[in-house]
């Protein structure tokens, strides 16, 4: 069971949420989807009220809306952890995803405005300057992904694929690591802002799509390679970066 060290915290941050329990649940929430709380982590209150530098209540009250959201889970004599998602529950993630990012590319070949056209533009030139850094690529991607969800003018979709990438962060490190994934993405991306420029809402989907479907073949691959022969998974390390 993988029990990582929390990181580290700034006092300061404090003053920028309107409350306790507000506070506790933004910076829970960030040491879990940026992998420094592993999957199977114990989740003790009386440690993170400490390190959080607050009281146990509104600690209890983060942890109990995490919980809500998947993100924890109860074990039985164990208690709450960070929850861990076996192969099936990565199927089901990715699945929706296809359908929600397939979505998100078509409405915004009908929805967005010349200027988030732009912006989308603009993210395609970019990424051919990135270096091949993972974990750059991945903020990049996250900006690009993130992008195509402001030009869908859909709250609820919006939501929703937020959702989805705070449980995919449970999965581990990014597929944009694997070997030759970098260039085929950065194709991937192109076809979908081609499409959404021409306002072709259908070609938007299937390309939005194919991208999603390339990464969960990669996803697949890494799942499987982290599970020993006797089904104990790896050691879990920092995952700032995932696809």
């Amino acid at each position: 069971m993988a029990n990582t060290a929390a990181p580290a915290r700034d006092p300061a941050d404090r003053n920028h949420y309107d409350s306790a329990a507000d506070y506790a649940y933004a910076k829970l929430h960030t040491a879990i989807v940026e992998g420094h709380f592993s999957p199977g982590r114990r989740m003790r209150e009386i440690e993170l009220a400490s390190w959080l530098g607050i009281s146990r209540t509104p600690t209890r009250h983060a942890l109990s809306r995490l919980e809500i959201e998947g993100l924890l889970e109860v074990l039985p004599r164990t208690g709450l952890v960070v929850s861990s998602l076996d192969e099936t529950a990565m199927e089901e993630l990715y699945e929706m995803r296809a359908v929600l990012e397939g979505a998100a590319a078509a409405m915004a070949a009908h929805h967005a405005s010349p200027r988030e056209v732009a912006a989308l533009e603009q993210l395609i030139k970019g990424e051919a300057r990135l270096p091949s850094d993972p974990t750059v690529r991945y903020r990049h991607n996250l900006a690009f992904h993130r992008a195509i969800y402001a030009a869908a003018h859909n709250r609820f979709l919006m939501k929703s694929l937020h959702a989805l990438h705070d449980a995919i962060a449970l999965l581990g490190p990014t597929t944009l690591g694997a070997k030759g994934r970098l260039p085929d993405a950065a194709r991937e991306h192109r076809l979908i802002v081609d499409a959404i420029t021409k306002r072709d809402g259908i070609r938007a989907e299937e390309a939005a799509r194919t991208h999603i479907l390339k990464a969960v073949e990669l996803r697949r691959t890494m799942l499987r390679s982290s599970v020993s022969p006797a089904g104990a998974t790896g050691t879990s390390r920092k995952r700032t970066n995932r696809e």
